[in-house]
């Protein structure tokens, strides 16, 4: 047991450390262009990192499709679930439904699938990161603004590059090693720009109302085990499929949520912010848990 933990204790530290130097650099008041950097992120470290990763793994076609489907069922799973809770609770279902389906894989998802399951999990994980940022794109937008829209959808760099890597996996082809190479290089730099920014805007949340952050992360964690269970035995996922679909499940509210939430619904935003702040936080104390004892 004192082994298992020291390997959990390993994955988790390091995604701590990169998120507590963005934090570190909000705090100083180091320069930090969030533009910028989500703009290197999104036009050329996430595109990379997911034409990387699905063209160098060989991957079962039929094997990938199917983590589409898990990912397309925990999504729905998590609206679904979702949109009932905030009824119950009578919560604003327009600000709070996004961030309750939308968890954050791409900035701690990924990190973790890749030092516990390596080349083949974060390939698994590429399948849930391409779902969640349709949903993101569209529902994610859809819901706070109250209008439905896919221009978000259509300019994101991060679509085609998914549309392509899946192109590669269907046809089975394999991009040349030149360009393999440089689509790695360039995918590197998303992880740490992501934990690090991750970080920085943590550091601007503020909890303005604990209690719905405590019964909004509750309901989350509550759904996630919910889901979890259900899409594994659903498609009889064992070994890696099965971690990967409990770490995405897992996951805390996309920060995305919030900025969302801030552009369409103002008067919302800072009980977003104050609901993803603890609920990644909540995720750093039941992740480890998750590893040593259920993956």
């Amino acid at each position: 047991m004192e082994h298992i933990f020291l390997n959990v204790f390993n994955i988790i530290l390091p995604i701590l450390i990169c998120i507590g130097a963005g934090y570190w650099l909000a705090i100083v008041k180091a320069s930090f262009d969030n533009n910028v950097i989500n703009g290197l992120i999104n036009r050329i470290g996430f595109p990379t990192l997911v034409i990387s990763h699905l063209s160098s793994t060989s991957l079962d076609t039929g094997t990938f499709f199917n983590v589409l489907a898990a990912a397309l069922m925990m999504v729905a799973g998590f609206g679904v679930l979702g949109f009932l809770a905030l009824k119950v609770l009578r919560y604003p279902v327009g600000a709070f439904l996004g961030p309750l389906m939308h968890g954050n894989m791409g900035s701690i998802g990924l990190p973790i699938v890749l030092l516990a399951f390596g080349d083949v999990g974060m390939a698994y994980a590429m399948g849930f990161v391409i779902v969640i940022l349709l949903s993101m794109f569209t529902i994610g937008i859809w819901l706070p603004s109250g209008t439905v829209s896919l221009k978000m959808l259509f300019t994101s760099p991060v679509i085609y590059a998914a549309i392509f890597a899946i192109g590669l996996v269907v046809m089975g082809i394999e991009l040349p090693k030149p360009i393999n190479a440089t689509f790695n290089i360039l995918g590197g730099l998303a992880i740490p720009l992501l934990l690090l920014t991750m970080g920085h805007t943590l550091a601007t949340f503020k909890v303005t109302d604990a209690t719905r952050a405590l019964i909004l992360t509750a309901v989350h964690l509550a759904i996630a085990v919910f889901v979890a269970l259900l899409v594994v035995h659903v498609f009889g996922f064992t070994g890696v499929e099965r971690g990967v679909v409990i770490v995405a499940c897992l996951m805390p509210s996309s920060v995305a949520g919030y900025l969302f939430a801030d552009e369409y619904s103002p008067e919302e935003a800072p009980e977003v912010a104050g609901y993803i702040l603890v609920s990644t936080i909540a995720t750093f104390i039941v992740l480890p848990l998750a590893l040593t004892f259920w993956i």
